[in-house]
């Protein structure tokens, strides 16, 4: 298509594209203000950002078991009271709300964001501590993070692994992951 067909076509389908691009802006306001749909929420406002520059945390400082088992963990009260407890060491609300659960002994009610099927085997050792994949790769820039991510950045499907163990050549034989 030549530069002529293409303003003649863009003519003929002005409205239809400022109809488009119309939706775009309007959903996009509508994300930006009410937030993206089926968003998790979770219950302390977590700042990863602040924890890795300011207290120069690493992924494995909290996600206890993330390079030895199966499940990362997330972290709760146990590994927060190890660095917060009495006095707050900020003067964030969030803190606040952290330290209540601390003294009070109750688990933080953190709320899933990744999760495979049943069905399906999943290992963060096998993936981090053999296969060597860095954390950024399925969970994203955590470290720019000032706020809990509220939905994933990679879904765990069968599209998604087969491409992935295909790019790393690794098994992607039905064993390694369904028992």
């Amino acid at each position: 298509m030549n530069v002529i067909d293409l303003r003649k076509t863009i003519k003929k389908n002005s409205k239809r594209i400022l109809i488009a691009l119309s939706a775009v802006i309007v959903l996009a306001m509508v994300w930006e203000i009410f937030g993206a749909p089926n968003a998790i929420i979770q219950p302390i406002n977590y700042n990863h950002k602040l924890h890795i520059e300011k207290a120069k945390l690493t992924c494995v400082d909290c996600h206890l078991f993330v390079e030895t088992m199966a499940a990362a963990t997330i972290p709760n009260i146990e590994v927060c009271s190890d660095c917060h407890s009495g006095e707050p060491l900020s003067k964030s609300p969030e803190e606040v709300k952290l330290l209540k659960y601390i003294e009070s002994g109750k688990r933080i009610p953190w709320k899933k964001i990744y999760s495979v099927p049943a069905h399906v085997y999943f290992s963060h050792r096998r993936h981090v501590t053999i296969g060597e994949i860095k954390c950024i790769q399925c969970h994203g820039n955590v470290q720019e993070l000032t706020e809990p991510a509220s939905h994933p950045l990679w879904l765990a499907t069968m599209k998604n692994c087969i491409k992935c163990h295909k790019e790393n050549k690794v098994t992607y034989d039905c064993l390694a992951c369904h028992h």
